[in-house]
């Protein structure tokens, strides 16, 4: 079945290209467009869309906002934020808020359209560059106490819970283990089970706000 998507930016242009490269995979379907966060909450509730793209830095109601609401609200719908440029706090925030990744906009049109299947797949959509800048985000608010959580995961569990951290993929954390990919998907399911992650983004923050490392 095709991907249903709805598409939110403020620029005419911008919407238009996005669709261009996006329509060009049978597997993806435009279902909606919106130019600003209230109108995209208005037809994510319409149209129940697989995956929003969404731009963050929009007049009136913004992506945050939006995504909050849309997260919040339709559960089942995946966010996938748009931004400008990778090291974009506000970018951050809303996967904070539940977005299920970010991607540049300036990423080529087969990146897009990957990315849009993984989020629609349950995956997040991040990469050790832009985890790199999560990082740095996130320890300014590192908590003072460990969240008990982190008790009931495994050695093991705890181990790809870094990796995963790190950006890592699931094959290149089975290279790095020296296992199975198959047994690598295992222990992710897993840990995001017990830590009640929404999906892979969620886990990476987790573990970079605990301080979760390798050794």
């Amino acid at each position: 079945m095709s991907v249903r998507v709805l598409l939110v930016d403020d620029q005419d242009l911008v919407r238009m290209g996005i669709r261009m490269a996006l329509e060009a995979d049978d597997g993806l379907t435009v279902v909606a467009e919106a130019g600003d966060g209230a109108t995209a909450l208005r037809m994510a509730h319409e149209h129940r869309p697989d995956v929003v793209l969404m731009d963050v830095r929009m007049p009136g109601t913004d992506g945050i906002q939006a995504t909050t609401r849309i997260t919040a609200e339709l559960p089942q719908v995946r966010v996938l934020v748009l931004t400008t440029f990778d090291l974009d706090e506000y970018a951050f925030d809303a996967i904070r808020a539940g977005a299920a990744g970010f991607l540049l906009k300036s990423a080529r049109p087969a990146e897009l359209r990957s990315a849009v299947h993984a989020v629609a797949r349950g995956e997040g959509v991040t990469s050790p560059r832009v985890t790199r800048r999560l990082m740095e985000l996130a320890r300014p608010a590192l908590p003072r106490e460990p969240d008990a959580r982190l008790g009931t995961l495994t050695a093991r569990e705890r181990e790809v819970l870094a990796l995963v951290g790190e950006g890592l993929s699931n094959p290149e954390i089975a290279a790095t283990l020296v296992v199975e990919e198959s047994t690598v998907k295992t222990h992710v399911n897993r840990l995001l089970a017990k830590l009640g992650a929404r999906d892979r983004v969620h886990a990476v923050i987790f573990a970079l706000e605990q301080g979760v490392r390798r050794g």
